[in-house]
């Protein structure tokens, strides 16, 4: 007890530190990058968006990559998203430990906007147009100490609309600390650090900047796990507390070997998708992986409430 005590206090302490300094020097900036917010992986979505302590899917990378150093042999995961109207993303994540050099892993994230009607100043039609991004990330975690983890990975990023373009270079950083006894995980997370290389026409932009903190546990008697993350911890505000209003939560219960069942809310989507006093659903979200044999297949349902909803289905296995 004694000892579990002083592991928590120890995470605890550090991660509280961590954020605070974070929160007291980054703040958000209006940018074009968006879409690296968007989370893709129909596991963590269907959590909620809390994915900052998890430990055992390659799609952590795309929320804090010191969670690929516990992954085992060398796990591939795929995810596609249909979004509202044509838009559809998709992404694919990797990792693999290198005998005496360290656990490294890459992802590739794409968004495709779809096709619209060009048209001149006088309304008259001149063809079609296309836009989209994508981003390209390498990634290594290591240790800092036992069960104390460290991970960072530098990504190149591109947007594009018609003839016009725009890159940037970015950098997530993140911390973990494991508690094994207890199935607790922490996590801490720095996303999208950079500066953008090339402009859209002349304007200079900037990547959405986010700083989170999370946990993760897994009941001792039931076989649920539950997540819990702050986002946007670096947002100013006009009170110190509302800084964590931006949480997300969710559980993975498991039912067999082959089934398990996930829910989860996003409290800042559903604060942002109320109409009046009436959000809906939005928010909340739904999902279920099934194992075949060396296979899992993950689905998620997201609402938007009116807008409408969101659903993602992906596919991991090891080698």
């Amino acid at each position: 007890m004694k000892r579990f005590s002083f592991a928590l206090l120890r995470a605890s302490i550090t991660l509280i530190i961590i954020s605070l300094i974070s929160m007291s020097t980054i703040h958000a900036q209006n940018n074009t990058y968006e879409f690296l917010r968007i989370g893709l992986s129909p596991r963590a979505a269907a959590l909620g968006g809390s994915f900052v302590a998890a430990t055992d899917d390659p799609d952590v990378i795309f929320y804090n990559p010191a969670g690929i150093y516990n992954l085992e042999e060398t796990p591939v995961s795929f995810s596609y998203v249909n979004h509202l109207l044509d838009i559809n993303l998709a992404s694919l994540s990797i990792s693999r430990n290198f005998e005496g050099i360290g656990k490294f892993g890459a992802s590739v994230q794409y968004i495709n906007d779809g096709t619209f009607e060009r048209t001149d100043e006088y309304g008259n039609k001149n063809g079609e147009f296309g836009a989209g991004e994508f981003a390209f990330s390498v990634a290594y975690a290591g240790l800092i100490d036992e069960n104390f983890i460290y991970g960072a990975n530098v990504k190149f990023i591109y947007s594009g609309i018609a003839e016009y373009s725009s890159t940037a270079v970015g950098m997530d950083i993140g911390l973990q600390y494991l508690i094994p006894d207890e199935n607790l995980s922490f996590g801490f997370a720095i996303s999208n650090v950079g500066t953008q290389l090339s402009k859209y026409v002349s304007t200079k932009e900037e990547l959405p900047l986010d700083v989170s903190v999370g946990a993760s546990k897994k009941l001792l008697h039931l076989p649920l796990r539950f997540f819990l993350d702050f986002h946007k911890l670096n947002e100013n505000q006009n009170k110190f507390f509302n800084r964590f209003k931006n949480f997300t939560v969710g559980g993975e219960f498991t039912l067999s070997k082959v089934l398990k069942l996930r829910a989860g809310l996003d409290n800042e989507k559903r604060t942002e998708l109320k109409i009046g006093n009436f959000a809906g659903l939005a928010g909340f979200a739904i999902g279920l992986g099934v194992t075949v044999k060396d296979y899992q297949f993950n689905y998620a349902f997201s609402s938007l409430g009116q807008i409408g909803a969101m659903h993602r289905v992906g596919v991991t296995t090891s080698f």
